[in-house]
């Protein structure tokens, strides 16, 4: 509780039957795209959390989440464990890609930051609260990240949806092969038993 203080934010209220939809992006790996499609065709949002490095390699993408409803959110500049850095480099980490979707994007502000591999301090809360900004963790990731390692469909779609309840905010890597492949069935489960599925800055 002492760090929900501070604006983290794990889990959203248990009465309510959302699930909090996000995705990590530090690359791209060619699986965006049809993320995207397929939560269009779903009418669902998310949140994406970038980088530097990737909104400048994919501004079509950022384009597109941004038009579509979705929400972008920042994953800091370069990627740092944020309790390593000081208050002037946690600063210039948000404020860099802050300013720079801004500049690029029709004047977009990202509002909430997922830290770098979810790794945090009461200071790095404080700060990012002190810049109005809301950090975001999760109540279910799972291993999806290595590229030339990827879950099984089925075991994942089963570990995924087994784990839904109630205010969840779920942790996905968009490089995953896996997760592209199932997420029309994933949010379809949820649909079907009443969930809404929608972006963190969306509540």
């Amino acid at each position: 509780e002492k760090y929900g203080a501070l604006g983290a934010l794990f889990i959203g209220d248990a009465d309510d039957k959302t699930i909090y939809l996000t995705f990590d992006e530090g690359y791209e790996n060619g699986c965006t795209a049809r993320i995207l499609d397929t939560l269009k065709a779903k009418g669902a949002t998310a949140t994406f959390y970038v980088t530097m490095d990737y909104v400048k390699s994919s501004p079509e993408l950022v384009k597109r989440m941004i038009d579509e409803g979705h929400e972008v959110g920042n994953h800091t500049s370069t990627h740092p464990s944020l309790p390593d850095v000081s208050d002037e480099q946690f600063f210039e980490e948000l404020n860099r890609l802050e300013r720079y979707i801004s500049d690029n994007f029709g004047g977009y502000r990202t509002v909430s930051l997922r830290p770098p591999r979810g790794e945090f301090s009461a200071r790095t809360l404080k700060l990012a609260k002190n810049m109005g900004y809301e950090t975001v963790l999760w109540s279910f990731a799972y291993n999806d990240w290595e590229t030339d390692n990827q879950p099984d469909k089925d075991k994942a779609y089963s570990r995924i949806t087994s784990a839904s309840h109630n205010g969840a905010v779920y942790l996905l890597h968009a490089v995953s092969e896996t997760n592209t492949a199932i997420l029309s069935d994933v949010i379809d489960y949820w649909l079907e038993n009443g969930y809404t599925v929608r972006s963190v800055s969306d509540r």
